[in-house]
């Protein structure tokens, strides 16, 4: 334990400093606000504190208290009593490192990965994985409570797999380092320091054989890395996907040319033959978005398929595809569950992506209409949709805010509104747009439990009342988890009279706004 415990310890988060700031505030000789508040703290930069965990918050780290001050501290578990170095104080809250464990909690464990505690992958190898799932049941409890003031006792337990190692069919590692010393591996917590590694446990092996490879190669062709504080270099990062059909490897680099072109092609194919299709990406951007807009096709077409149960999935390189497969089976089937379609219904599948989620409706729906922003996923829905012999399906190439009240105003009443939006869930316009159009169910998948929790507390204004909520473990060994919420109309005899005005919505901007007005009539 005392060998981990050292691992995790050299984890500290490094903070920037902004000293102008700093100086405009302390004027006069007076201190500002925030400044007195910090000064007033309980605990100090620097001082070892006894702090005992009650909780854990929505990065996996522990949360306690000292004098009814809040203190985060990484790597400990509630029920804990823990020993910590103060690193850093903000107005309201504290964070501190792990210094020593003084009263350890019952599940706590020895951590698989060598790296863990340094690379930031994973944040809850250190507790046993019946421990991981119920924490994760009790995030979801408390954003329910807290922040959509809803009964918690709504969520039922997180599902979780059978095995929850080597699950991920994605993989994207950094490459840095200098010319002669390459690295290759993920980022350090709280920083974009890559830790050397091409092993990863919460990897399928296969992903694990292509970074360990593609490594090699990059070494033995003495490859450039790309150095993202200058802006120069070579390759950016290696990317693989896990399909049914065969593998992928995404080459990125910062230039347009790909060096060694043909002798990454043939090294790759001669050592990984399950390798389909080799694509050379674009990113000419300093920004941390990974995929540039250009792609390259090397070796084969470009293209991979997956299945989710009977469906299969056309993948390019953009495609979004979720990485746990098994447990994607689970998240769907609660999603078609709560849907409970019976054939004669209209579904609106707002932010569809790639159309996964519109397929399994569209087994049981009369007609699926998906939404979605991104226009190369919309293609591919609309291939698979085709690949699949699904012509009751129809996808729309529109941000969700702009097409919903457009939709309503042209009629459009479906059944079932199922919401499946990135970690800052869904705009306002959609929500209220949903809630005009009286669907009878709404089903609401997320990623992200807080942003849920709060679109859930503002249907529930307009009409819709949360019948129950299920966790799903997608990311074991991680602090994320994926949830499905059914929401019911409240009361068939209620209706939401709205009126959106379209005539200054400009349907090219994603940025634009319906003007609403609403009431409620008994």
């Amino acid at each position: 334990m005392e060998e981990k415990r050292r691992v995790m310890n050299g984890t500290g988060r490094t903070s920037r400093k902004h000293k102008s700031k700093g100086r405009q505030q302390h004027t006069g000789g007076k201190l500002s606000k925030k400044q007195q508040a910090i000064l007033n703290a309980p605990v100090k930069l620097g001082e070892e504190v006894l702090v005992t965990i009650h909780g854990i918050g929505s990065s996996g780290e522990g949360v306690g208290r000292v004098d009814d001050f809040t203190v985060f501290v990484p790597f400990a578990l509630p029920g804990e009593t823990v020993k910590v170095s103060i690193n850093m104080v903000k107005k309201t809250y504290a964070t501190g490192k792990l210094i020593d464990i003084v009263t350890p909690a019952s599940n706590r464990i020895e951590p698989t990965c060598e790296l863990y505690g340094v690379c930031g992958g994973c944040q809850l190898q250190h507790i046993t994985y019946e421990g991981q799932l119920s924490l994760k049941t009790q995030k979801v409890k408390d954003v329910i409570e807290r922040i959509g003031h809803q009964n918690p006792d709504l969520v039922k337990p997180a599902l979780g797999p059978k095995e929850p190692w080597a699950y991920r069919n994605k993989m994207q590692m950094p490459v840095g380092g200098v010319r002669g010393d390459i690295q290759m591996g993920f980022y350090a917590m709280g920083s974009h320091d890559i830790v050397q590694g091409t092993n990863c446990p919460i990897q399928d092996d296969g992903n694990n054989r292509i970074a360990q490879i593609c490594y090699d190669i990059a070494k033995e062709l003495d490859v450039e890395p790309y150095d993202e504080h200058t802006g120069k270099g070579v390759l950016r990062h290696v990317i693989g996907r896990i399909g049914q059909s065969g593998w992928m490897v995404i080459l990125v680099t910062a230039t347009d040319y790909l060096p060694h072109q043909e002798a990454w092609v043939k090294n790759i194919t001669n050592r990984i033959p399950q390798v389909e299709t080799i694509v050379h990406n674009v990113n000419g951007k300093r920004t941390n978005v990974i995929l540039g807009p250009t792609n390259h096709v090397l070796y084969g077409d470009g293209m991979i398929t997956d299945h989710i149960k009977d469906l299969r999935f056309t993948l390019s390189p953009h495609s979004f595809f979720q990485v746990n497969p098994e447990q994607t089976t689970v998240l769907y089937d609660q999603a078609l569950a709560y849907a409970d379609l019976k054939g004669n219904e209209t579904v609106i599948d707002a932010y569809c992506g790639t159309g996964t989620i519109s397929l399994f409706l569209a087994h049981k729906a009369k007609h699926v209409i998906g939404i979605e922003i991104v226009e190369p996923a919309i293609i591919n829905a609309r291939e698979n949709a085709r690949n699949n012999g699904y012509d009751n399906t129809e996808f729309i190439v529109a941000d969700a805010a702009v097409e919903m009240p457009k939709l309503y105003k042209a009629g459009v009443r479906p059944d079932v509104i199922v919401f499946d939006p990135i970690r800052a869930g869904c705009k306002e316009e959609v929500l209220i747009s949903a809630a005009s159009m009286e669907p009878n169910r709404i089903v609401y998948v997320s990623c992200n439990p807080a942003t849920m929790a709060r679109d859930i507390e503002i249907l529930t204004h307009y009409g819709y009342e949360l019948k129950e909520v299920q966790p799903v473990d997608m990311f074991p060994m991680t602090a994320h988890v994926e949830t499905v919420a059914l929401l019911s109309k409240l009361d068939v005899d209620k209706h939401i009279e709205v009126e959106i005005e379209l005539d200054e919505l400009d349907l090219t901007s994603a940025e634009s706004k319906a003007l609403r007005h609403f009431k409620m009539i008994e």
